[in-house]
């Protein structure tokens, strides 16, 4: 949570950080928060509490949390998105535009909210508890289903969309460097895959702590009840997938050498 904090006041407080492409980096870094927010909230009321809540307080609980983790993923798309659409301009900083930037930032949390309310809105099993998820009782295990599908499509979208802004910086490299015009090309090949590089890795990570939860869920729906033990040990899954909201600020400040200095000196002050 602290480190999704000075990711946020490090953006606000330098000025150089206000554009469109450090807006998306800062809701993520919000998403982020928020998801950690949420994930507290959800072990304090976890346990001999749960038994206590409503059915609609229960759904609030974790409909935060699906909230904030698919705003994170979203917020992830919006970045390689914006930076592919950028690229296809050719334009590195100025390029990005606010409007459309706010307006993708705002369709991140507008489906998010979405999607994490429709269970209290009626896709639950309630009334069909023979349909009920293990990990998540309460929950449709199509609906379960159903977000699993929408973050899988959602994380192939977002490598697609990178390897090919990877192939343009490539390719405008070469015509550069073909153009005899060496340091120009040096100089946009390194802004360009510098930035490119801390979202990849991002990416990476996120892949690496979300996958194991995804393949979990796919077996909870497979499943039937009470015949798959692992389901029962959810709780380890869950973690590493909340710990990818944490490890976002370290690979910004290490990637990154603008926010990294701008990081330090916020630290020192």
């Amino acid at each position: 949570i602290l480190e999704n904090i000075f990711v946020l006041l490090t953006i606000w407080k330098t000025k150089k950080f206000h554009r469109p492409m450090y807006y998306f980096i800062g809701n993520l870094a919000l998403s982020d928060l928020l998801a950690g927010v949420a994930y507290t909230a959800n072990l304090l009321l976890s346990g001999a509490t749960t038994y206590r809540l409503t059915p609609a307080q229960w759904f609030l609980r974790e409909g935060s949390m699906f909230v904030a983790l698919s705003a994170s993923v979203f917020s992830l798309l919006a970045i390689a998105i914006e930076r592919y659409i950028t690229m296809l301009k050719m334009k590195l900083h100025n390029g990005s535009n606010s409007f459309r930037s706010f307006l993708l930032i705002s369709a991140c949390w507008v489906i998010s909210l979405i999607l994490g309310g429709l269970p209290i809105m009626g896709w639950n099993c309630i009334n069909m508890l023979s349909s009920c998820s293990t990990v998540l009782p309460l929950y449709h295990k199509h609906y379960i289903l159903f977000c699993t599908t929408v973050f899988t499509l959602l994380l192939l979208a977002i490598v697609i969309l990178y390897c090919r802004i990877y192939s343009l910086v490539r390719t405008r490299s070469r015509r550069l460097t073909f153009r005899k015009n060496i340091s120009k090309a040096s100089r946009s090949s390194e802004k360009s895959l510098a930035l490119l590089k801390t979202v990849i890795i991002v990416l990476s990570v996120f892949i690496a702590c979300w996958a194991p939860l995804f393949i979990l869920l796919l077996l909870d729906v497979g499943c039937k009840v009470k015949t798959c033990d692992i389901l029962f040990r959810a709780e380890y899954f869950l973690v590493l997938a909340v710990l990818n909201s944490g490890t976002n600020p370290i690979i910004y400040t290490l990637t990154n050498k603008e926010m990294r200095r701008a990081f330090i000196r916020i630290l020192s002050c």
